[in-house]
Order: structure tokens, then C-alpha cells, then sequence
């Protein structure tokens, strides 16, 4: 069972429904203490870092969070929900993140003119090979909206860039912890495979 963490700041609805739609069980959670009940989690996520942490923390998610993945249970964070997984993030003053994986959030300051927020379909550089992108072709349009991105402190953590007047990281993987810049529940067949994939990946922590 796929449970999706409700603190207040996803798209719950349009995970589940891409989950179901392949065959996998799927199940809002609203409660972080029913967490381990399930075999891995996604953590959607849309609007602030400063506040959507505030949210995980006051609602006792972020500790529920943490033990989670030091069963070595997969989780996967989706848009902002992959930007909660790092260190710290600086949207509206610096603020601890969930400190899954080493790193910062900063803004996205692309070149060119270029409007920020970033909002649309564009492709994806694989860097590494990872179960998680098994069966995605190289250039393959996802579709993002962000104006911050993720800058891991260390490399090997980077599966996917992508350029928007400039490059930035779309997808991380660190041990059983993961995360898609890009709405994979929005972004069609390749979206919905990176979903499958996760079903399915099990990872050596």
C-alpha cells in the first residue's frame, strides 16, 4: 500500500488517481502516526518551503517522516515535496527542511529573461541510470511549476536535470529516499512510468 501524506499542501486527489489508474493501491493519510502502516509514501507538495514546514512540524509529521525512512521504507516527494527533503531552504527566510538529503533550496534564477515561476512542460537529461527512470527516454517532456530548485551538496545524489536558462536538478535519489522536481501525476505516460517505477523500486539503503 502507496500512502500519500495530507499535512495541508498537496495534490492529493491527482496522485491517487494516477496510482489507481495503474493498478496500485493507494491511500491519503491524514495522520502521521498511521504512517508505517504502509510500504512507502509519497510526499506531494504545492506553495511555500517556510510553510509547508511549519505545517509538517506542527502536525507531527516531520519526526513520523524521519523514522519512516530509517526503516529504509521508500519515499518519494513530489514538486515541493522534494524540496522538503533537503537541509534547508531559503523562500521567505532560511528554514530547516526535513534534512533527508544533504543540500539547499535556492531560487531559480534562470538567464535569458526568463519568467520565474517556472511553469510548463520541459525535457529531462538523465545523469545516472536508477530503476526510477527505467523505460524513460532521454529528452522526454515533464511538466514542472516552481520558482525555487535543489542544489545537493553531494552529486551522486542528481539522476535528472533539466534546463530552464540554465540547469537544474529534476530528480534525486539518496538511498530509499527520492524526489521529482516535475508533477509525474501531470505529465502523462512518462510521468505516470516514474510513478509505476516507484510502486516497484526497492531500494538498498
Amino acid at each position: 500500500m502507496i500512502g500519500i501524506v495530507d499535512y495541508g499542501a498537496g495534490n492529493l486527489a491527482s496522485v491517487q488517481n494516477a496510482l489507481e489508474h495503474l493498478g496500485h493501491d493507494a491511500s491519503v493519510c491524514g495522520d502521521p502516526d498511521a504512517l508505517q502502516a504502509f510500504d512507502r509514501i509519497i510526499l506531494p507538495g504545492v506553495g511555500s518551503f517556510r510553510v509547508a514546514m511549519e505545517c509538517l512540524d506542527a502536525q507531527g509529521w516531520s519526526a513520523r517522516i524521519r523514522e519512516f525512512v530509517a526503516t529504509g521504507k521508500p519515499l518519494l516527494g513530489i514538486c515541493l515535496g522534494m524540496q522538503l527533503l533537503f537541509d534547508t531552504g531559503e523562500e521567505h527566510g532560511p528554514r530547516q527542511g526535513l534534512g533527508l538529503i544533504p543540500g539547499q533550496v535556492t531560487a531559480l534564477t534562470p538567464e535569458g529573461g526568463l519568467r520565474v515561476p517556472h511553469v510548463g512542460w520541459n525535457n529531462l537529461a538523465t545523469i545516472v541510470p536508477h530503476p526510477l527512470l527505467s523505460g524513460i527516454k532521454q529528452q522526454v517532456d515533464f511538466y514542472f511549476v516552481h520558482s525555487f530548485h535543489c542544489v545537493p551538496d553531494d552529486h551522486s545524489a542528481i539522476l535528472a536535470t533539466c534546463d530552464y536558462g540554465g540547469e537544474f536538478v529534476a530528480v534525486v535519489a539518496r538511498g530509499n529516499v527520492a524526489g521529482a522536481q516535475f508533477h509525474p501525476e501531470k505529465s502523462q505516460p512518462s510521468g505516470l512510468r516514474l510513478l509505476d517505477n516507484f510502486a516497484d523500486w526497492s531500494p538498498e539503503c
